[in-house]
């Protein structure tokens, strides 16, 4: 008879840095990708912020596979083992926070952001860790439909989320703007909404702009 097994293995995972950590920095960003995208192809999108007062933490998915081959491209989780590849990311992404958060001032502010499938990803280790954060910048992506996030309203309360999508992204349309707007409305959560020009992609002006108008 076949049985099914898991054990728990050691994995090398891989991250890329904008900044070092150090007192002087004011902003410390942990930024996730989106599905079928590597760390090294959203960090540059962090390029223009200064240097010495940003440091921008874009860890990459654990999950690597050939996407438009030969071009490789990662994801966070697929429905295969969900719940263990949940528990792997976010073992990572809460080692990742507190790597360089300990090495920072206890002032600093801490921004995440979330692109496309990396929202949800930050979400899920979000709740489940309930780390110390300022804002939370989701950008084209959604919430995960499966979570309660009534219960959390007080950890939530004192944090700024931020939502941003372009007006032509290619993934969202109509009813899937409907449904969103009902579902933070549903659950309690204090979305700030904005749309840009643009489809599903960060785009860095954008970006610097929100970041001047909201998250300083």
């Amino acid at each position: 008879m076949i049985q099914e097994h898991s054990i728990s293995v050691q994995k090398t995972a891989h991250y890329y840095t904008i900044g070092t950590p150090s007192e002087k920095v004011k902003y410390f960003w942990l930024v996730t990708h989106g599905y079928g995208q590597l760390a090294s192809q959203i960090i540059h999108k962090f390029e223009a912020f200064d240097h010495e007062e940003h440091l921008i933490v874009a860890p990459e998915a654990l999950s690597r596979f050939y996407w438009k081959r030969p071009q490789v491209g990662a994801t966070w989780m697929t429905k295969h083992h969900r719940l263990d590849e949940i528990a792997d990311y976010t073992r990572y992404l809460k080692g990742i926070y507190t790597h360089f958060i300990e090495q920072l001032s206890p002032e600093v502010k801490i921004i995440f952001f979330g692109f496309s499938q990396g929202s949800q990803t930050q979400f899920r280790w979000i709740l489940r860790e309930q780390p110390h954060f300022h804002h939370f910048v989701i950008w084209a992506g959604m919430p995960p439909d499966d979570l309660e996030y009534l219960p959390y309203q007080a950890y939530l309360s004192d944090k700024k989320i931020h939502y941003i999508l372009g007006d032509q992204d290619e993934f969202m349309n109509e009813h899937s703007k409907k449904w969103l707007h009902q579902f933070v409305k549903d659950q309690g959560l204090d979305f700030r909404f904005q749309d840009f020009e643009g489809t599903h992609r960060i785009d860095r002006k954008v970006l610097m702009e929100v970041f001047e108008a909201n998250l300083k």
